[in-house]
């Protein structure tokens, strides 16, 4: 993988419509989703017990929860895009978030990421917005997608 290094916030808008490299691949597995549960308090069946996900459910075995999916959007577009001198970053959201496929305890997931907007803001800090979509290992449909947004301070 070749993170992309961009030197400055103020370089941030010479990248736009750039189509950074994917992220590694993250294994999903029964471990981080029931983390996950416990962290939420969400322990549907569907997501935390595998014998009866295997029985009951139309996929066969445990698939992470969505939320879960969505939430390693920041950690999978810093193994993409690193932005020097950055004292302090932001996640103010995702938007227009969709989930498209689920994902199967024990699959791989990654990102891809493009940066579709920048703008500035006071004090040399910007807000950048990523069109990430979520791979699903071995799937031509997305696990999920999304527009990520960052906030970079100096």
């Amino acid at each position: 993988m070749a993170r992309t290094v961009i030197p400055d916030i103020a370089s941030l808008k010479d990248y736009l419509g750039h189509a950074f490299e994917p992220s590694e691949w993250v294994l999903m597995d029964q471990a981080r989703i029931d983390l996950f549960a416990e962290a939420t308090g969400d322990r549907q069946w569907i997501h935390c017990d595998p014998e009866r996900a295997r029985r009951d459910s139309p996929f066969g075995t445990t698939i992470a929860h969505g939320n879960l999916t969505l939430s390693l959007a920041p950690m999978l577009l810093q193994q993409s895009v690193e932005v020097k001198g950055v004292r302090l970053l932001v996640n103010p959201g995702i938007e227009h978030a969709r989930l498209r496929s689920p994902v199967p305890s024990g699959s791989r997931v990654r990102m891809r990421a493009e940066l579709t907007a920048v703008r500035e803001l006071k004090g040399g800090a910007a807000r950048a917005t990523f069109r990430c979509t979520i791979e699903l290992e071995g799937e031509t449909k997305p696990a999920a997608f999304g527009d990520f947004h960052v906030v970079y301070f100096p």
